[in-house]
């Protein structure tokens, strides 16, 4: 792959995370009944980071949790390795609850597809939101975000990647493209 931009370093993404944050707390009235849900696993530092900024503004921190879709993808008998599943840490009752789902990028709306297959296997929620960082356009499947932090038009060559200082060690969006 062949490197082409940095589209977002670490002042862009905690503008767009502070700017969620406030519509996520506009959108649920302040937070009631309020869950941020991150899918592994870069959407899981991002619903940490966005649970932080909700609770520096409203005073109250929303419950957190963390999902795992491995076995819920459609492309799972496709994989060429052996999947890695990872633990599902939902420490509250889902029925309810405003719950966010947290992914780092919506592209195909596959993983988001997964992650409310896997989100309802728990539970019916009151009303689930999706939360992205970064928007690329070329859906296969009707899911539109409720919060975006950047919409990034892409041609399906380019490869979109966040990589985050929990994950990655620094905070940046970078666009690369496939030969």
């Amino acid at each position: 792959m062949r490197f082409k931009a940095r589209v977002m370093e670490a002042p862009e993404i905690a503008r767009a995370l502070s700017r969620i944050a406030h519509e996520i707390l506009e959108a649920t009235q302040g937070g009631r009944d309020l869950a941020l849900v991150g899918i592994h696993t870069r959407g899981i530092p991002l619903a940490g980071r966005l649970a932080e900024r909700i609770e520096r503004f409203e005073g109250r921190r929303p419950m957190l949790g963390q999902l795992d879709i491995t076995l819920y993808r459609d492309d799972l008998t496709e994989l060429e390795h052996a999947p890695v599943v990872r633990e599902t840490v939902i420490p509250f009752d889902v029925a309810g609850k405003r719950i966010v789902l947290v992914d780092d990028v919506l592209f195909t709306g596959r993983t988001a597809r997964a992650g409310l297959d896997a989100l309802t296997d728990l539970g019916r929620p009151a009303r689930v939101y999706l939360a992205i960082l970064v928007d690329r356009g070329h859906r296969e499947l009707p899911i539109c975000p409720d919060f975006v932090g950047k919409n990034l038009p892409t041609s399906r060559k380019e490869v979109v990647k966040v990589k985050l200082a929990e994950t990655d060690g620094e905070d940046a969006v970078e666009l690369w493209e496939r030969p």
